[in-house]
């Protein structure tokens, strides 16, 4: 090499700033080529100290283009006459909120889990009727444990009824012993006689009581052991042969209703006793204790028949 000016002698003459000092742009130092940043942003630089405040009108046009607004001097302390809020410049705008995020892994504050709240719902009610079921089910079996304890039978439908009615006996008469009376035990009015010759009567012995085809005629059955007011059946042995026939029943001293109907319900002939032999039934009121029941031949009766046995039912029967 030849002897000259090839830079700086010294290290720290090695200034790559040294083109903003004077003593560096006395030696020669250039500003590198190029630059860094916005475009021609380097190419504009000057010695420190001789920079003045307020853009040229070319720069600050220049800089609006890349969407900055350009610095505007003002006092200290003092707010700038000339701010601007980020929303009026091209693009800007007030700041949105994060968006939530539906995502597990998601940032920011995530909503309430509805589904999870809806999933527990269903649970509660799941579990509130399923208690309700097994109550119910529980309570069922309980009352039908205790109507098997209490009898064992089935409860009475609608199509049942506890009633007595006349056409089936009633339980508690069969638990009650009541009284009866063959032909032989009544006591008769004068003219009437007892007889045995006719076959077929039910009561002891064959025995029967006859002629009461005569007006006044009667017989009469004092009832003792009667366990309770009420309603009662008294059934009548008879036998009927040819027409019907009719009498006036008396129950304690008063007649009873209508004529006891004796009808010819075998439809023997006319005069064949043997074989006219039947019953029939009436629904008197007895008192409890002793009740006196009599059968005669009024005026206007037929009493054309053969008595042989008098019983009693409580409630209202029909055999």
């Amino acid at each position: 090499m030849t002897p000259g000016n090839n830079g700086a002698s010294t290290p720290e003459d090695d200034d790559p700033f040294g083109y903003l000092y004077a003593d560096g742009q006395a030696n020669g130092a250039q500003p590198p080529s190029g630059g860094y940043g916005y475009p021609n942003s380097v190419n504009r630089v000057r010695p420190v100290g001789a920079r003045q405040y307020g853009a040229p009108q070319g720069q600050a046009a220049q800089t609006a283009a890349y969407g900055q607004a350009a610095p505007q001097q003002g006092t200290y302390g003092r707010p700038n006459a000339h701010y601007a809020a980020p929303e009026t410049f091209p693009g800007g705008g007030a700041p949105t909120a994060p968006q939530q995020s539906t995502h597990g892994g998601g940032g920011g504050r995530r909503g309430p889990n509805t589904k999870g709240l809806l999933i527990g719902a269903v649970a509660v009610v799941a579990a509130v009727v399923i208690g309700i079921a097994v109550a119910m089910t529980s309570s069922g079996s309980e009352d039908d444990k205790g109507g098997d304890e209490a009898g064992g039978g089935t409860a009475p439908t609608q199509s049942q009824t506890t009633d007595p009615s006349p056409s089936s006996s009633d339980g508690a008469e069969d638990e009650v012993d009541l009284p009866a009376i063959d032909a032989k035990a009544l006591r008769l009015s004068p003219g009437v006689s007892l007889a045995s010759d006719i076959e077929g009567a039910r009561s002891d012995g064959g025995v029967y009581v006859a002629n009461l085809n005569q007006p006044g005629s009667s017989v009469t059955w004092t009832v003792d052991g009667i366990p309770e007011d009420g309603l009662y059946t008294l059934f009548a042995g008879y036998s009927a042969a040819g027409e019907d026939q009719s009498m006036t029943l008396t129950v304690n001293g008063k007649e009873f209703g209508s004529k006891l109907n004796l009808g010819n319900f075998t439809g023997a002939k006319d005069g064949d006793f043997a074989k006219g032999w039947t019953k029939t039934y009436a629904w008197p009121t007895l008192n409890k204790g002793t009740n006196t029941i009599s059968l005669s031949c009024a005026d206007g009766d037929k009493c054309n028949v053969l008595l042989d046995q008098f019983s009693l039912k409580k409630g209202q029967v029909k055999d």
